[in-house]
């Protein structure tokens, strides 16, 4: 999954903005109700509204992903339950690679129903519980949170219809949480600190590093597809044309720019044409289907199959041949488009693959500008070649012949397809748990892959429709050497190594079975036992608020704390405590709190690391970095969700000159 986590304006200003001036998000609002029939059959309603741009996780999700919401009952007191919740639509449902599985979650509002008998209307009935959940955006995730409830009617000998009790939580932002027979909270360590923003990263600059990304990776597969067998000769015919029909230097100039931008023009509708088509979204949720993903494997292995030369894919010349006879017919800017749309049909065996694996990753983005962006990229690298030798015709005679290298380029796109489908087959091997495409393999098939694309290149492999090699040129001598470093580059992978410049690509590292590379680095799970082993060792410790369903903490991981100047700060002079806010496991008795002028119970460990968040800090969301002195007073932060490595360093930087003052 990809993968995989681009911000908004919209979830900067709904998100970020809220969490940089420290207040606790309030993203859902709760309503209970009850109501029961005089022959004691009732109904229990439970329902939320949800902010835009958040949802609230189903009933049913895998073990190992983030909590499931849950109706859980205290006391039920003179009723029998009937059933099950039974929620009033469907949730949705999509693959979330950083979990490797299928989740399910509501968006906008949802209610969910509980049916129970009464038995005896005379004698009443006391029901007590709370509703379990968990909430996350594209940007962030709530901890685990309990909405408690409470139904009560009293004894009474009259047996009457029972009105209507609705418990409804009041429309403000949640206050900081005010301490009731709190036992956590006697400790010096658990006094709230003052937040003052230091060091925010929640600057939303991701977007714009996407698109220039996007646009990079069209622009190199534009070039990419100018070099193949069924773009470059197409070359010498376009100036052939062009030479045909110009009668004027300036009139030649004028229909080369109007070629070009019709080029442009063709590839930049046809990548909006397939996004509208499908939807943005949609085109999105495709690039995480497995099915969709074992297809487009498929498809790209029986591409490279054909660049190796097994067999060639084109369209039918009869398309090609309509639009060339048009555009020797019609005159004027028809004719150039014509011209332009000639090119698309007879270099599709070899754009294909390159524009359909840039239209999957733009896609990933949520909307329209990725593909838009991608496009134009791409159409860009491949309209200013043809347009500036339409301009400049001689040099034409400048131009490396079509020969042998173009078939040389063709296999070398057949081996990059090979190892790009590699990709595709991992995030449905990844959904399906097949478990055939661990990381070792993967590393495996593309140590084999690039290996032998080396070999190729500097001649010691050989296909059968390959001319006869008398050398090989300094280029290629070249990316011959490129191929084979990045061979042994990818080596330790077999043992656990990072391998961070292809992490997007090879799966997650807990696929590996075997890790020759893990850490032997201590992070605290407790945040007392931390806190003393920081005043021990004499150094600041770093408290990182996470969760096992937290995407954008794994993310953070992988991005910035398993960097190696990260971690070397971190090693030398920090004791890290890590708290899991969702952590399932009970404590030891349930601790009763006061929050929000309400009691709020603490039952298991990940409530009390929550409530501290909550408490000491005014803060809710995850990931949440603080840096504290050994006496819990705040000496950098808070940082939250921002994967840019520089601004964590100067973060830790911040930390440790504070604390040594």
């Amino acid at each position: 999954m990809a993968r995989k986590v681009v911000f908004s304006m919209f979830l900067f200003l709904s998100v970020f903005v809220p969490t940089m001036v420290g207040q606790i998000l309030n993203p859902i609002k709760w309503t209970t109700s009850i109501s029961v029939e005089d022959d004691g059959t009732g109904v229990m309603s439970f329902s939320a509204v949800i902010d835009e741009g958040w949802h609230l996780y189903s009933f049913e999700i895998p073990e190992g992903g983030p909590e499931a919401t849950s109706l859980n009952w205290e006391k039920k007191a003179g009723i029998e339950l009937i059933g099950e919740p039974v929620p009033n639509k469907k949730p949705h449902e999509e693959y979330e690679p950083t979990f490797d599985m299928k989740l399910s979650w509501w968006e906008d509002a949802v209610t969910f129903t509980q049916k129970f008998k009464v038995n005896d209307m005379a004698a009443g009935y006391a029901i007590e519980g709370y509703v379990r959940y968990m909430l996350c955006n594209d940007a962030t995730c709530q901890p685990p949170t309990n909405e408690t409830f409470k139904f009560v009617k009293e004894a009474s000998g009259l047996s009457q219809p029972v009105k209507v009790v609705v418990e409804e939580v009041e429309e403000k932002q949640p206050e900081v949480a005010t301490v009731a027979n709190n036992a956590f909270t006697s400790d010096q360590l658990w006094k709230p600190v003052d937040i003052k923003n230091e060091g925010d990263m929640a600057d939303g600059s991701t977007g714009s590093r996407s698109l220039w990304y996007i646009f990079f990776a069209g622009f190199v597969g534009g070039l990419l597809a100018l070099l193949t067998p069924c773009v470059w000769p197409m070359i010498p015919l376009t100036v052939s044309f062009f030479l045909k029909k110009s009668g004027s230097r300036g009139k030649s100039v004028r229909d080369a720019v109007i070629y070009g931008l019709s080029i442009v023009v063709i590839y930049l509708v046809l990548g909006l044409l397939i996004t509208v088509l499908l939807g943005a979204s949609a085109l999105n949720a495709l690039s995480t289907n497995a099915v969709f993903n074992i297809i487009f494997f498929l498809l790209l292995v029986v591409f490279a199959i054909s660049f190796f030369g097994a067999f060639e894919i084109r369209l039918p010349d009869s398309w090609a041949n309509k639009m060339d006879s048009n555009a020797e017919r019609t005159t004027g800017m028809l004719s150039i488009f014509f011209m332009a749309f000639t090119l698309t049909l007879v270099s599709f065996s070899c754009t294909g693959p390159i524009i359909g694996t840039l239209l999957v990753e733009a896609a990933s983005m949520g909307d329209i500008t990725g593909p838009a962006i991608g496009m134009f990229g791409f159409a860009l690298a491949l309209a200013i070649p043809f347009a500036l030798f339409a301009i400049f015709p001689s040099w034409i005679k400048s131009m490396p012949k079509s020969g042998g290298w173009l078939n040389t380029v063709k296999v070398v796109l057949g081996f990059i397809e090979l190892a790009l489908s590699l990709k595709f087959l991992s995030v449905a091997d990844l959904a399906y748990g097949w478990g055939i495409l661990d990381r070792e393999v993967f590393v495996s098939l593309w140590v084999v892959i690039f290996g032998l694309l080396g070999l190729y290149l500097l001649g010691k492999l050989r296909l059968s429709h390959d001319s006869e090699n008398k050398g090989v040129g300094v280029f290629r001598l070249f990316l011959g050497m490129i191929s084979l470093a990045f061979t042994v580059y990818l080596l330790p992978g077999l043992w656990g190594a990072p391998l961070k410049s292809v992490s997007a690509f090879v799966p997650p590292l807990y696929t590996q079975d075997f890790n020759m590379y893990g850490g032997e680095f201590v992070e605290y799970g407790d945040y007392e036992e931390g806190m003393r082993e920081g005043a021990k060792q004499g150094k600041p410790v770093l408290v990182d608020f996470s969760g096992y369903g937290c995407v954008n903490c794994r993310k953070m991981e992988a991005a910035v704390l398993d960097n190696s100047e990260v971690r070397r700060l971190l090693e030398e002079n920090f004791v890290m405590i890590k708290l899991m806010v969702d952590d399932k496991a009970e404590l030891p008795e349930p601790v009763v709190v006061e929050e929000n002028g309400k009691e709020v119970k603490l039952r298991t460990i990940g409530d009390r690391w929550s409530y501290l968040q909550r408490y000491k800090f005014g803060a809710n969301s995850q990931p949440y970095y603080v840096i504290l002195n050994a006496d819990g007073s705040l000496a950098a932060g808070p940082v939250y969700y921002d994967e840019n490595v520089e601004k964590f360093v100067t973060f830790l930087n911040d930390g440790i000159k504070n604390y040594k003052k």
